[in-house]
């Protein structure tokens, strides 16, 4: 039974043994190695031996690239308004025996260098370059931190500026503001689409003027062809003259209507020609009669 007892301590040493002598170190890790307080050396990812009871193996480290969002920092611009930043940071552990013995809590102290720093580049810049200088100071940042962080056994990635929060009065005129500013800018638009329509509708006239000149010219100049082509009589175009004269006195409000010079002369031509006609049509008549009973026509005109 004493026997018994003793092999199950001694096997229960032996697991204890190995336990504290084995260490598994997960991928993306690391975890640093004292030897009697001291520090000895860093576990790498993967089995590990150490001595039991004389090596003391530390926390993990992790190694990964981690995000940290800090809160709100009120800081003062130049032009003495309080202003609420919040910041994220992104940051890798690359020295773990410097990540733990250089610095007590280095997230801490990546957010208090954050605030001053912050402090002293907002401080110089007044409220309009604060808002709209976002890369640069994301830059200035990321310098000191990088920097100061060095020692620490830390690299700062990137640092940026989550939101700049400014007054509720700023807020409520920047407002105002954008919103003018956008009215201005609809109304410029409307007024621009006005002038277009117009111009384009007084351009479109235009092109319809000349389209019906130049068909009205067309039109002429085909009708002066075709009467030169005929060469018709004088006689006939002024026959064609008068008769036009009725259309154009029935334009609405024609009380009054002078008849020019040209009127006197077709009607002079008209009468011209039927005289003519009839004096010729008596003639022909005339001789035909007097042929017929047998006398000479120049004696019966005698």
């Amino acid at each position: 039974m004493a026997e018994l007892i003793i092999g199950l301590v001694v096997a229960l040493l032996a697991v204890v043994l190995v336990l504290r002598t084995v260490r598994i170190v997960p991928q993306a890790r690391a975890s640093n190695v004292e030897r009697l307080g001291r520090y000895l050396r860093t576990l790498e990812p993967g089995l590990n031996i150490v001595i039991p009871f004389v090596d003391r193996p530390r926390q993990l480290i992790d190694l990964r690239e981690q995000v940290v969002s800090f809160e709100p920092n009120s800081v003062i611009t130049e032009d003495n308004l309080v202003v609420h930043i919040d910041t994220v940071l992104y940051f890798q552990v690359t020295d773990p025996r410097a990540a733990a013995y250089e610095i007590q809590n280095y997230i801490q102290a990546i957010e208090q260098l954050t605030v001053t720093t912050l402090r002293n580049v907002i401080g110089a810049l007044d409220l309009e370059k604060t808002l709209t200088s976002r890369e640069h100071i994301n830059s200035i940042l990321r310098g000191v931190l990088d920097e100061a962080s060095g020692k620490w056994g830390i690299r700062v990635n990137r640092v940026e500026l989550k939101a700049i929060e400014p007054p509720g009065s700023i807020k409520e005129s920047m407002e105002k503001q954008m919103r003018a500013e956008r009215e201005k800018r609809a109304a410029i638009l409307n007024a621009e689409g006005v002038r277009q329509s117009r111009i384009l509708t007084a351009e479109g006239d235009r092109q319809a003027a000349i389209l019906r000149a130049e068909g009205q010219a067309k039109a002429i100049d085909t009708v002066f062809d075709a009467i030169h082509r005929n060469d018709p009589d004088p006689k006939l175009l002024a026959y064609q003259y008068l008769q036009m004269l009725p259309e154009l006195a029935k334009g609405p409000g024609n009380t009054f209507w002078v008849i020019p010079s040209e009127v006197t002369s077709a009607l002079q031509s008209v009468t011209k020609a039927f005289t003519g006609e009839a004096g010729k049509i008596g003639s022909e008549v005339g001789s035909e009669v007097g042929s017929e009973n047998g006398h000479d026509p120049e004696i019966s005109r005698s």
